[in-house]
């Protein structure tokens, strides 16, 4: 994965100047212990914050650390104005946490009074108006602290990809896909850039290509990864220059941003003039960390990007396509165990998915297109796509999605892929996900998401979820259990 930001986690203790600093300190150090226990990286920071002056001076060690991601702890009270002061000053994603007290035998020099004092911190938070991560519980033992900050690790590469992502996008998106609407003004409130280009510049870049050195060693590549299933060796060299011109566009125009993701027009002009489609590129461009979406889904390439932080594996972007049917359903029962029919769909693109993300691969020709575009002749300009079943196994289905009216919500759903023939077409699985049928109907139809999810290959609900908080997004939706109803949903 070469396209997401590498984590440099730094932990700082504070201490409020009448309380024991050595507690603080000693409480830091056993934190660390933890940490590398649990085969966590992180820095201590030697510089305990008591006050303003010593926020300039852990700022200073933090830069010469190389830290990028901050856990300010309260190894006891804290000082609640220079810790908020420090996490407004950091530049990235910051965490509180707080030392709980570890023994009864030593509640007067040992007491150290985190509990209350994260309280006054979050009151500091607001005032300042940060948005750090707080874990759902704080204050813990060095141990819970430590798997709090295995946590935040996670959450902090979501922030910090963000923070300095562009996307790029080719082309208005096909005709009736309104659904995948993409106002820009709320990417910029969140630090991500975007640079709009048109399908004329894609197939120019691409022309551009032509000839380059490049393309015989990517088209090899191509042939070890398709193994049997290249069925169409003969457009190979083509999908390697269309792949030789994308990562040369985005290495030439990066610019003032370090990471890049394409949201990129397949159809229907595409086709005509590359002769090919361009799934499996994409498929490839996603298992390095540039996830690539269909039909100029800016939304769905950022949420892409999101998993594959989330992750550090290959996302994919699929659309939540149709239900299964009851013949295997009943085929299929000690697969799917105690998971309802309501609670089960398929997942399905044209071929788009990563061949580590397969069961089953082979390229094919998309159907769909090649009955609107060569009807009744042999395929031609409809090759290019990666299709078979999608590996089963742990999942998440995710999105973050502006509204029409420049406002942000997002979903996320844990569940399951299952190791059932889906009997069909294109990059296709059968995905489980509990009490489904009312997260479709309470959240996808009734918040207007778009059909396409991404999909990241191991559960991130949690991380994902923190980090569209700390984003600053207010309505994040996720798969209530039986028994807790929607806002909307009839209780009757």
């Amino acid at each position: 994965m070469q396209n997401i930001p590498e984590v440099r986690l730094g932990i700082v203790a504070v201490s409020r100047d009448c309380f024991p600093v050595e507690l603080s300190q000693k409480r830091r150090s056993n934190v660390i212990e933890s940490c590398h226990a649990q085969k966590i990286s992180i820095i201590e920071l030697k510089t305990t914050v008591e006050n303003e002056a010593d926020v300039l001076k852990s700022l200073k060690e933090i830069h010469a650390q190389g830290v990028n991601a901050l856990v300010i702890y309260l190894g006891n009270f804290g000082p609640e104005g220079p810790e908020t002061l420090l996490a407004k000053k950091f530049n990235g994603p910051v965490m509180f946490a707080a030392a709980a007290e570890e023994s009864g035998k030593d509640l007067i020099n040992g007491r150290g009074d985190a509990y209350c004092g994260m309280l006054s911190a979050s009151y500091n938070i607001g005032l300042r108006e940060l948005r750090p991560y707080i874990p759902e519980c704080p204050v813990g033992l060095p141990e819970e602290v430590a798997k709090m900050i295995g946590d935040f690790q996670h959450i902090a590469r979501i922030m910090l990809g963000l923070k300095h992502l562009k996307i790029f996008s080719f082309g208005p998106r096909p005709h009736d896909f309104l659904a995948c609407n993409a106002p820009i003004k709320p990417l910029f409130d969140i630090g991500v850039e975007i640079m709009e280009n048109s399908e004329l510049d894609l197939y120019d870049i691409y022309q551009s290509a032509e000839g380059d050195s490049r393309i015989e060693s990517v088209s090899h590549e191509m042939t070890r990864e398709l193994g049997a299933g290249n069925q169409y060796p003969d457009i190979l060299r083509k999908l390697a220059q269309y792949e030789v011109a994308l990562i040369d566009f985005m290495e030439k125009n990066l610019g003032a941003s370090q990471y890049g993701i394409f949201a990129n027009k397949c159809w229907p002009s595409f086709e005509k003039f590359f002769t090919f489609v361009p799934c499996y590129v994409n498929s490839r461009l996603a298992s390095r960390g540039i996830p690539v979406s269909c039909e100029v889904d800016i939304y769905g390439t950022l949420s892409e990007y999101m998993c594959a932080c989330a992750t550090q594996l290959p996302p994919t972007l699929l659309d939540i396509n149709n239900t299964v049917p009851a013949d295997m359903i009943r085929d299929n029962k000690g697969k799917i165990g105690d998971y309802k029919p309501n609670d089960l769909f398929m997942g399905f693109h044209c071929g788009n998915t990563p061949a580590s993300c397969m069961a089953s691969h082979a390229m094919k020709y998309q159907l769909i297109m090649h009955r609107l575009m060569e009807p009744d002749q042999d395929p031609d300009i409809t090759r290019g796509t990666l299709e078979g079943q999608i590996r089963p196994g742990e999942m998440t289905v995710f999105r973050l999605q502006s509204t029409a009216d420049t406002i942000l919500r997002a979903y996320a759903a844990d569940g399951r892929i299952l190791n059932i023939d889906p009997k069909s077409f294109g990059g296709i699985g059968v995905f489980a996900v509990r009490e489904m049928g009312r997260f479709y109907r309470h959240v996808l139809i009734e918040k207007r998401f778009p059909h396409h999810t991404a999909v990241a290959f191991k559960h991130a609900g949690k991380f994902l979820f923190e980090a569209v908080k700390m984003l600053g997004v207010n309505d994040i939706s996720f798969n209530r259990p039986a028994g807790m109803l929607y806002p909307n949903e009839n209780p009757f």
